[in-house]
């Protein structure tokens, strides 16, 4: 998508932010350019406007979950902040808004199906919240983030991301450290089995079983997940 009709499609998302007089989009386009399309057209990617974006997002989705959540402690607010924020959701969120057909590729990029890459429309959502903030200030992007994503997710943690995913942003935000999953197959190939457990820090804080390793795996950070957050207290010092 090229010329005006890629710029009405700017428009339109931006109205979606309350931007009634859109102005000059040159910023809200560099939101949308891979750096395949700038390697081989020229210009600025949306890279340096994905980094700011990221900040952006974090602040404005901390202080929905501040406001929302009120009486959650730091570690559960952590668990939800991080669900809010992954590039899976992200990408889900500009799938739904069209970006796949704004989003400015290289020729082999767009070739090898690069439109709906994940990693690629979660990149074009954080710098196009980057561009609202810059060009039209935070209350334009608030409005954006909390009524074109954070309001339309399901807030219970287990809908919005699997239990390995928060387990690792807890243990990493909470504990510095990165949980290791060990396994055991049992059964037999027509009914395999396996359990498994997960430990952080030298320290196996969740076991649990399945009929394949990834089952095995979730289930056993769900059990680490109960403990960790049971024992909240005492995996704050750690952090320490």
């Amino acid at each position: 998508m090229a010329g005006e009709a890629h710029r009405k499609r700017l428009r339109a998302l931006l109205r979606l932010a309350g931007v009634r007089v859109a102005g000059d989009l040159t910023l809200v386009e560099q939101a949308f350019v891979h750096e395949s399309h700038a390697k081989e057209q020229g210009g600025s990617s949306n890279e340096r406007l994905e980094f700011l974006g990221d900040s952006v997002l974090g602040v404005i989705t901390a202080e929905w979950l501040f406001a929302h959540f009120p009486d959650e402690p730091e570690g559960r607010l952590t668990l939800r902040k991080a669900a809010i924020v992954n590039d899976a959701q992200l990408a889900e969120s500009a799938r739904r808004l069209g970006f796949a057909e704004v989003v400015q590729l290289g020729t082999g990029m767009r070739n090898a199906g690069g439109a709906n890459n994940t990693s690629i429309l979660a990149d074009a959502f954080e710098a196009f919240v980057a561009a609202l903030f810059l060009r039209y200030g935070i209350e334009r992007a608030k409005t954006f983030v909390c009524d074109e994503h954070i309001g339309r997710l399901d807030h219970d943690p287990e809908a919005l991301i699997d239990a390995k995913t928060r387990l690792q942003h807890y243990a990493q935000e909470h504990l510095s450290a990165t949980p290791a999953y060990r396994e055991e197959s049992r059964g037999t190939p027509q009914a395999p089995h396996f359990d498994s457990c997960v430990v952080i820090a030298g320290e196996t804080l969740g076991t649990g079983s399945g009929p394949s390793k990834k089952a095995a795996q979730q289930a056993a950070a769900e059990a680490a997940l109960r403990t960790l957050l049971a024992a909240e207290p005492r995996s704050k010092r750690r952090k320490k």
